[in-house]
């Protein structure tokens, strides 16, 4: 309420100051903001800002290089009257959401997740509240929050005098319930969540495989350059689904490690490591390795290096031999964030526009639910059933 109430008093600030009327424009109209907070000033401080992004460009972020960020898609100095409008209004907004980020920094359980590096944010729509059941979003809201019920949390609220998980009597936080338990992951819970969302992936990898595709691509490919401040110019009629190396050929195989355990082929290598999910094309010598992980969202990018170590001299045997080398680690952490590495994985591979969005939710729901099922039963005897 309180961040709209600031835009609304930001747009009319800016309609009035835009009006081609000049007894509306040098009117010199204040409009009354409260005490604590002056939309005058709050407007200026927006400008200069904008401003101020324009000189310093795109930052680095995370893994990601300098400049492969995201680019704005408007600079405040090439923008007209109404794209500056919008720009200030969102500029407002950010301005709230970063003094809400800095309130939840200082909260040390209710902000740990200020602290997840390399993860997508996860935007929780209407539409999405009104199909989902009422304790799937409980679920979702007092997991990221570390608001449910765990032996930690029981002893810090005075409802129990012991810490320890059920099973396996060590300290029972949240994590350690659905990442961290030795006895879960003996049994074979946390297996089940990652086979769930595996197969999520094995499906729209076995779909994009079998499409019918032309003649495969051929000749040096060439960068379209744009002049600084501008977007991408797509031309007409171009198609994102050409992009990506699994258009680069049509007799791809594929072996998913699920049901039974996954064998490497043997024409490529011969290695006792079983990636998730292997794609190769003997047309064109190209392998794909995809290492799925359902983890701590916290430990997202640890678990993205450690797959990408342990996969590093099984790529340099199948380059010795000849054959064009993949490796694409992806998280999915196990309360249903994405991590950029899925994201720009699928990307990669040619999955793109709606077929990508689709896929990335689902993956996540389906981590979500997984989770919720394995919370529900921590202390019971474990039924691998279908939530």
């Amino acid at each position: 309420m309180t961040e709209e109430f600031k835009v609304g008093k930001a747009r009319a600030l800016l309609t009035l100051e835009g009006s081609r009327d000049p007894r509306v424009s040098q009117a010199g109209i204040q409009l009354r903001s409260g005490r604590k907070w002056a939309v005058d000033k709050a407007v200026d401080e927006a400008k200069s800002r904008l401003r101020h992004s324009d000189i310093v460009g795109v930052v680095a972020q995370g893994r990601l290089g300098l400049g492969a960020g995201k680019v704005a898609s408007q600079r405040w100095g090439t923008a007209g009257p109404k794209e500056r409008r919008d720009m200030v209004q969102r500029e407002v907004r950010r301005k709230e959401e970063e003094g809400r980020k800095s309130l939840a920094v200082s909260q040390g359980v209710q902000g740990a997740w200020t602290k997840w590096e390399g993860v997508r944010s996860r935007c929780v729509k209407w539409s999405d509240l009104w199909k989902c059941e009422p304790l799937r979003i409980q679920f979702l809201l007092r997991s990221v929050y570390d608001l449910l019920p765990t032996p930690v949390n029981l002893k810090r609220w005075g409802k129990e005098k012991e810490e320890k998980c059920q099973l396996c009597e060590r300290r029972g936080t949240l994590s350690h319930v659905l990442s961290s338990c030795p006895i879960a992951l003996g049994q074979g819970r946390y297996r089940w969540r990652h086979d769930q969302v595996l197969r999520v992936l094995a499906c729209t990898l076995e779909e994009e495989r079998t499409k019918k595709r032309g003649k495969n691509r051929k000749g040096p490919k060439f960068i379209g350059f744009v002049r600084e401040g501008e977007g991408e110019k797509r031309k007409t009629g171009t198609k994102d689904r050409e992009r990506g190396i699994l258009p680069t050929a049509s007799d791809w195989n594929l072996r998913v490690d699920l049901d039974r355990r996954l064998v490497f082929p043997e024409e490529i290598s011969s290695t006792n490591l079983k990636p998730d999910v292997v794609l190769w094309s003997t047309q064109t010598k190209q392998i794909v390795l995809v290492e799925l992980t359902v983890p701590w969202e916290e430990r997202i990018e640890e678990a993205y290096e450690r797959k990408a170590l342990k996969y590093q001299n099984l790529l340099q045997d199948c380059v010795e031999k000849g054959w064009r080398s993949w490796c694409f680690p992806i998280e999915i952490g196990c309360r249903g964030f994405v991590a950029q590495s899925a994201w720009r994985a699928l990307g990669t591979l040619g999955i793109v526009g709606k077929q990508r969005r689709d896929t990335v939710s689902k993956m996540a729901e389906t981590a979500e639910v997984a989770s919720r099922w394995v919370w529900r039963n921590r202390q019971s005897k474990w039924k691998p059933t279908t939530p």
